[in-house]
């Protein structure tokens, strides 16, 4: 297997998906970010000075589905027909849980758009919390869900 993104001679390209079949296509992403459990109760109690941390990092991160080709140099634009982002507080990590569904009717996949609502919604979530706690972490970004295309179906 190669990878797709370098032709022959190595340079970075754009793959060519003309001669791809049109399929509906879906893609989950999911990601978290920690913090202090002050942190945790400024946000789930809705006291941060920003405003509603979860509703604009909801928005933040249907945004950034939308702005990926902008984003990722070799990401094809497409016609995004659907973006769901829920963020979920879990007093466990103390922190929020991300996770992103993306769809498209189209030649190439939706992966890097649900990637790129997690990774915009928890840098929001980041942004509007920094002023109490800058020691927030994001991590477990990745692909939980694949399917449509040629390559089929994926599940983490």
């Amino acid at each position: 297997m190669s990878l797709t993104h370098f032709d022959t001679k190595g340079d970075a390209h754009m793959v060519d998906v003309s001669d791809k079949a049109v399929t509906s296509r879906i893609a989950t992403a999911e990601g978290h970010i920690a913090m202090a459990q002050e942190t945790f109760d400024i946000i789930a109690e809705g006291r941060a000075k920003k405003g509603d941390v979860l509703s604009v990092a909801r928005l933040a991160g249907i945004m950034g589905a939308k702005k990926t080709p902008e984003l990722i140099p070799l990401c094809h634009p497409l016609p995004v027909t659907k973006v769901a982002v829920e963020l979920t507080l879990d007093p466990d990590l103390p922190g929020v849980r991300i996770k992103a569904t993306v769809k498209t009717t189209g030649q190439t996949g939706v992966e890097m758009e649900a990637l790129t609502a997690v990774s915009t919604a928890a840098l929001t979530v980041y942004d509007m919390a920094k002023a109490v706690d800058k020691a927030m972490q994001i991590g477990g970004i990745r692909v939980t869900l694949k399917d449509g295309g040629k390559s089929g179906r994926y599940e983490a």
